[in-house]
């Protein structure tokens, strides 16, 4: 007689933070085909309902790279209302923001590996 499904094994605390680092890490990997909120998502609808410290950081993460996603998006879009002009802007801007993005991430990370909880700057929290 079957008595349903099995739920899965709860999560070790290793096992915790390896997820919560993959998470931010993985944005960085999913990122170079412009995909950075990927990876997050990915984590955050496998695992979310497993642990709630790795549900924090995928969805931090994620709302980071969708907010990154957005940025760029009116970023782009400034620079094509004025016909390019807003390059000279744009780039420059792109670049600090691409290095504090990356800043960012390693903190977000190394908050994740010592079992602490981060929050990005500057996140729009579409996801929650």
């Amino acid at each position: 007689m079957s008595q349903g499904p099995v739920p899965p094994r709860p999560l070790t605390a290793s096992e915790e933070r390896n997820w919560a680092l993959a998470a931010h890490i993985g944005s960085l990997v999913a990122a170079w085909f412009a995909m950075g909120f990927l990876c997050p998502l990915v984590i955050w609808l496998i695992h979310r309902d497993r642990s709630e410290f790795i549900r924090r950081h995928s969805l931090e993460s994620l709302n980071f790279q969708i907010s990154l996603l957005i940025y760029s998006a009116v970023a782009v879009i400034l620079s094509v209302v004025t016909f390019g002009l807003g390059m000279f802007v744009v780039i420059p801007v792109g670049v600090v923001v691409a290095i504090a993005a990356l800043v960012f991430i390693i903190l977000a990370t190394l908050a994740a590996a010592d079992g602490r909880d981060y929050r990005y700057p500057l996140t729009i929290r579409l996801v929650r």
